[in-house]
């Protein structure tokens, strides 16, 4: 058991790593974000890092012929949805710019609920290959290595989130940008370790 808790909250802290940087970027665009806000995206995050490995178990122990050739895909919808939100935060915060200059109030975009479920599916999809490293487990240890997981990065998620305040207080004028490229440096990161194993 004690090995189960060291293996899932090493996991927990590698798979998180993503889900931390986007919490950066969020805390950069939003630097008024207060703390129930902090904790709904964190939760968010944390309840798909824990969906991810379940369902890779399941799919695992029961369909594992489709998973192994699906898991092959988890990079590029990565790095799509990640592109897809970056870029769209780089492009409206440009086109702002360049339609006049808003207060700072009105210059931070907040982060919608929608694009918090795509964050939270592109930045935790790679935990889906968490289903092979936990196949041999029975359900009630492949709950506690996911609910292991799901907990470390609610924890991660809201150090990133600070982190990001602090920062996005400081540089509110172009923060949206920087946001967005953030995300898109995540995507491309998750892209080349998930297709070339860097």
């Amino acid at each position: 058991m004690i090995q189960l808790i060291i293996n899932s909250l090493l996991l927990g802290a590698g798979l998180a790593m993503d889900a931390f940087s986007v919490s950066i970027a969020n805390g950069i665009v939003e630097p008024g974000m207060r703390k129930r806000r902090m904790l709904l995206i964190a939760g968010v995050y944390a309840v798909f890092q824990f969906m991810m490995p379940m369902l890779g178990w399941l799919l695992v122990t029961t369909l594992e012929e489709i998973f192994t050739k699906f898991s092959v895909l988890i990079p590029w919808i990565a790095l799509i949805l990640l592109l897809f939100i970056g870029g769209k935060m780089i492009v409206e915060a440009i086109l702002e710019k360049k339609n006049g200059k808003k207060s700072d109030e009105e210059q931070i975009t907040k982060l919608t609920f929608k694009t918090l479920i795509i964050q939270g599916i592109a930045t935790s999809i790679d935990a889906l290959s968490v289903g092979f490293t936990i196949a041999d487990y029975s359900l009630k240890r492949a709950f506690s290595a996911s609910l292991i997981i799901g907990v470390v990065t609610l924890v991660i998620c809201l150090i990133g989130l600070i982190f990001g305040r602090k920062i996005g207080e400081k540089i509110s004028g172009t923060a949206t940008i920087i946001g967005g490229i953030i995300l898109i440096v995540i995507g491309i990161e998750i892209f080349v370790k998930g297709v070339f194993g860097l």
